[in-house]
């Protein structure tokens, strides 16, 4: 969760995040060459994909299927009729001279999701961003630019067709957006979303998951909108806010010098941190869109929608609102655990296997977390089932072990070891006629200390307590040994 910021008081931002997200399709959306990620250039391709003459495409059935499902959990009406169309342009790395894409009928509209802040006195704020649409198409290929060029900066380039006829769903935001800030969560959101469903693994760094941003400014008060800017070249969340905040604060800088705003298309300069031109915006007309003829119309029946509609599994801001109102989490773990669908899973099924739900978030959010991020793995691969874990928590709460036990003994655990067996021979002693000989002991053994505890330093309570947990080898009950050596010492 993320602080919510603002601009200027006198000027105000407004934001629209186009979102393109690869689906996890096996296939093509229209033939079926893989779509695995990092093979050898030029090698997942076919007569489809690459355009060449006398070639149909035919659509990936589960293409339309994810497309719906992001369509339902994004809360959007799903179009009972629509149809695929041609957006015309060239560009060397688009083989056909068009893409497949939707443009007046797309396959779902007018959704929303919401998003999670907190304000600068750490309130949680809650925002509903609209969704404008969703839409179906083809990716292109990959231009690669090599070689040096003392202007340009390369020689040639080579293009890489394994991209093309990639699956995509287009996202289209409402201008609701007013900071940086805001459409990064707003973009985090999305991803957690779509990796819930699994109709995409959402990774940024391979281009699975890509944001343009739509900005512009205009003085508090005015209806109208300012001149739009599109961002492009924004490949992490961080990146996307800091490229808006920096805009904000170029157009509003240029609109107070008395400078044109112009609608164009710049790049996020990472290295510099700042955005440059890269071309004049194109519109709508500029593409001539019209009907695929290649391509039958979509009709999605009720039987279908509501089959689809039953799969859908409970969404992270579902699962927030559930741990934080029923379970009594704080907003900080019922956040980090529904980051992922894994860990949710993984959390309920403990506290369903009977541990308490705020003792197991602090196991999963603090010990095992800092095992997953250090072996760099994930809550799947450790070998501790969230039955075990409920197992230890309950030993815990029953004063069978001590949290110590269960944390030095954790290693054990997370590589698979029974709790059985981890603790065997560790049960806490917790009967006071076992412990009270031990202590009587320990005091005999160190009359200088205790000497020095009646005449006031009572800190010492602690030394005595340390001396009988390492005569038990930890096993004596902390609470009860604090009792009994605080009650023999005082004697």
């Amino acid at each position: 969760m993320t602080t919510a910021t603002t601009v200027k008081t006198e000027y105000e931002a407004i934001i629209g995040l186009e979102t393109h997200c690869q689906l996890s399709t096996n296939t093509k959306i229209f033939s079926n060459s893989s779509t695995a990620f990092g093979s050898d250039p030029n090698t997942n391709i076919d007569p489809v994909c690459m355009g060449l003459p006398g070639v149909l495409p035919v659509l990936n059935e589960k293409v339309l299927e994810y497309a719906v499902k992001a369509g339902l959990a994004l809360n959007c009406q799903i179009a009972k009729y629509s149809k695929f169309d041609r957006k015309q342009y060239f560009y060397p790395d688009l083989p056909k001279n068009y893409q497949i894409s939707q443009y007046d009928l797309p396959i779902a509209e007018h959704g929303w999701l919401e998003i999670e802040l907190v304000d600068a006195e750490g309130n949680p704020i809650r925002k509903r961003i609209g969704i404008t649409r969703l839409h179906m198409e083809e990716d292109a290929g990959k231009l690669v630019h090599a070689g040096s060029d003392r202007l340009s900066g390369s020689s040639y380039s080579l293009v890489d067709y394994n991209r093309a006829g990639i699956p995509l769903v287009e996202i289209v935001s409402e201008p609701d957006l007013r900071s940086g800030v805001e459409a990064a969560e707003y973009a985090e959101e999305l991803r957690r979303i779509v990796r819930y469903l699994g109709v995409s693994d959402g990774n940024m760094e391979q281009g699975s998951l890509r944001c343009d941003v739509n900005i512009s400014v205009r003085p508090v008060g005015r209806k109208e909108f300012g001149t739009k800017v599109e961002i492009k070249n924004m490949n992490s969340f961080s990146a996307i806010q800091r490229a808006i905040d920096y805009e904000i604060e170029r157009q509003i800088a240029a609109i107070e010098a008395g400078d044109r705003i112009i609608q164009e298309t710049r790049l996020w300069q990472e290295g510099a941190q700042c955005t440059s031109s890269m071309r004049v915006k194109e519109g709508s007309s500029d593409y001539r869109y019209f009907p695929e003829p290649d391509l039958a119309p979509i009709e999605v029946s009720n039987a279908q929608l509501e089959q689809w509609r039953s799969e859908l599994p409970e969404l992270p801001a579902q699962k927030r609102h559930h741990y934080e109102s029923e379970l009594g989490l704080s907003p900080y773990d019922a956040r980090v655990l529904t980051e992922d669908r894994s860990i949710a899973e993984y959390f309920e099924t403990a506290i369903a296997s009977g541990a308490n739900a705020k003792a197991a978030a602090n196991w999963i959010t603090q010990d095992i977390a800092a095992h997953l991020n250090k072996q760099k793995l994930t809550i799947s691969q450790i070998g501790l089932t969230p039955t075990n874990l409920a197992d230890i928590i309950t030993r815990i709460e029953t004063g069978k072990i001590s949290n110590a036990q269960a944390k030095q003994k954790l290693p054990d655990l997370l590589s698979g070891i029974s709790p059985e067996k981890a603790f065997a021979g560790l049960e806490l002693i917790t009967d006071p006629s076992v412990l009270e000989p031990i202590i009587d002991e320990v005091i005999a053994a160190n009359p200088k200390e205790l000497e020095k505890y009646r005449n006031g330093n009572t800190n010492l309570k602690g030394f005595f307590v340390g001396q009988v947990l390492k005569k038990t080898d930890k096993r004596a009950d902390p609470k009860l040994t604090n009792e009994l050596v605080e009650k023999k010492l005082n004697a």
